[in-house]
């Protein structure tokens, strides 16, 4: 009965990912099957490229920005779904639209959003009197502020997933528990520290999981808006795995940057789940 299962992850997850650790040892190129192996000498020219560091430092901050923002946003918003008040099933919609939504589509929305001429959030800050005359943010322009963009509509795509999650974890807690909480004098802070965050400890460690490993792995966002610009200061190492293993038809050293983080993400989901189970037992 587990052989469909099996043979699924098999096929489409363990062969992909042998295959990739194959390449990335030889110097294999798009359009040829002539290569040679070449051991681990994609890993040192990739660690030396400079715009690699770069994209490994983004990612790391893409990943730890987006995921603490979605975890703070989610708890408020699925906090605030378990109160009853008008129109919240309109609001459970209009939460879960960008979750639904393909994401291709929202962010050629979101370019038009942040474009340097268009930008909608510019207009407004001009209208309000923010911005002076000659000011102007340029968006995708500047590595910062194109960084704080693919981080904002990263955290609009997740932000669903994550209310979803918590609003699970928080309506399997007990009322007896807050109830127990409040008579023995406990604030908002201790509950929220004491009770309700170690009951949910296995839920947000999936929740947390999750989101980390779509993060390090995703680069739809800084494909669509970015291309990695300005002069490749966006890319993370998925973006920068396709420019140069696709786009650049560098086949081995696209593998070697697209499984570089593979121990990381190994050993943080151990940590993760090690945590989900030391909870679940106390």
């Amino acid at each position: 009965m587990l052989a469909p299962a099996l043979i699924y992850i098999a096929v489409l997850v363990a062969l992909p990912f042998l295959l990739a650790v194959f390449l990335s040892l030889t110097n294999s190129s798009a359009g040829s099957l002539d290569f040679s192996f070449v051991g681990l000498q994609n890993f040192k020219n990739v660690v030396a490229n400079p715009v690699f560091k770069r994209s490994l430092w983004n990612t790391f901050v893409f990943t730890f920005m987006s995921q603490l923002l979605v975890t703070v946003l989610g708890n408020i918003l699925a906090r605030a779904l378990m109160k009853n008040f008008f129109g919240k099933s309109v609001a459970r919609f209009l939460i879960l639209m960008p979750w639904a939504a393909p994401i291709s589509l929202a962010t050629l929305g979101w370019l038009w959003i942040f474009d340097s001429t268009f930008s909608v959030i510019n207009w407004v800050l001009k209208v309000v009197g923010w911005l002076g005359p000659g000011q102007w943010y340029h968006w995708l322009g500047d590595p910062t502020l194109a960084m704080a963009a693919i981080i904002t509509i990263h955290v609009w795509r997740m932000l669903p997933f994550s209310t979803v999650i918590l609003l699970a974890g928080l309506t399997s807690i007990p009322s007896e528990v807050h109830e127990a909480a409040d008579i023995d004098g406990a604030g908002y802070l201790a509950k929220t520290f004491l009770v309700t965050i170690p009951m949910m400890l296995p839920i947000l460690s999936v929740a947390v999981l999750f989101g980390v490993v779509f993060t390090f792995t995703d680069m739809t966002v800084v494909y669509l808006l970015t291309r990695g610009g300005p002069f490749n200061s966006t890319h993370v190492l998925a973006s920068l795995a396709f420019q140069d293993g696709v786009l650049g038809g560098d086949v081995g050293r696209g593998a070697s940057i697209a499984i570089f983080l593979l121990p990381v993400l190994v050993v943080f989901a151990i940590v993760m789940l090690r945590t989900s189970r030391r909870a679940e037992v106390v």
